[in-house]
């Protein structure tokens, strides 16, 4: 893939699919050596099913593939916490592209409100292409995949896998949700089987249906392997 901007004319399409292209090439160099569970191919996944997904909805193309693209540049569990550093981030690439400051305010809203712990605190953003990411990113972490990120994640950060004496916490704040210890097994009633009914979309929820069931009975599975 060519990273570099072409200088002649350009139709509108051909513009949008270079920024695209652009975007591809920032956002794989930039996630280099990250967390399996957050590298170029969870992102790739996203960015798929996000496009899928608004084939029904009908958003802003630009906006949702781009959104997609940069969700994770700088997600805040990788940087101290910090959770203005993605949208900077993303804002001053996208600003190089000379895109227009709706487009790149917009593509910034949505990477800042689009996790499940910033949805813990108050949402005062909404938009069809929030709805479109936000499912798409939320189906990359349930069904075989997200087992296998929610592992690679607690592998990450050295987690125990399972203990039954440490209970869910199925009523966490924003900040206890960020500083967790928990053992992985945990995170799957903390979050991961409460997704299928956060979906805002109705492929989402369409796809979350399968990818929720085969989540309870790898649980399902686990505990009988455990006993």
């Amino acid at each position: 893939m060519n990273c570099t901007m072409a200088a002649e004319e350009q139709t509108p399409e051909q513009a949008k699919t270079k920024i695209i292209e652009e975007t591809i090439c920032f956002v794989k160099k930039t996630l280099a050596g990250a967390e399996a569970g957050h590298d170029w191919f969870h992102i790739e996944r996203v960015y798929k099913t996000a496009l899928l997904i608004n084939e029904d909805e009908k958003g802003d193309a630009l906006v949702v593939a781009l959104a997609a693209l940069l969700h994770d540049i700088a997600d805040s569990k990788f940087n101290n916490g910090d959770e203005e550093i993605g949208p900077r981030l993303a804002g001053e690439f996208l600003d190089s592209l000379s895109l227009s400051k709706d487009v790149v305010e917009h593509v910034q809203q949505i990477i800042k409100n689009l996790s499940f712990k910033a949805n813990l605190g108050e949402v005062v953003f909404s938009s069809k292409e929030l709805n479109v990411v936000q499912d798409a990113d939320r189906l990359d972490a349930i069904g075989a995949v997200g087992i296998a990120r929610a592992f690679t994640y607690g592998g990450y950060k050295n987690r125990v896998l399972y203990d039954p004496e440490i209970k869910p916490n199925l009523n966490m704040s924003k900040e206890e949700y960020k500083n967790t210890q928990a053992p992985t097994i945990n995170h799957f009633y903390e979050k991961l089987l409460l997704l299928k009914d956060l979906m805002k979309t109705q492929k989402g929820k369409s796809i979350a249906q399968q990818r929720h069931q085969f989540t309870l009975d790898y649980l399902n599975q686990f505990y009988q392997e455990w006993g």
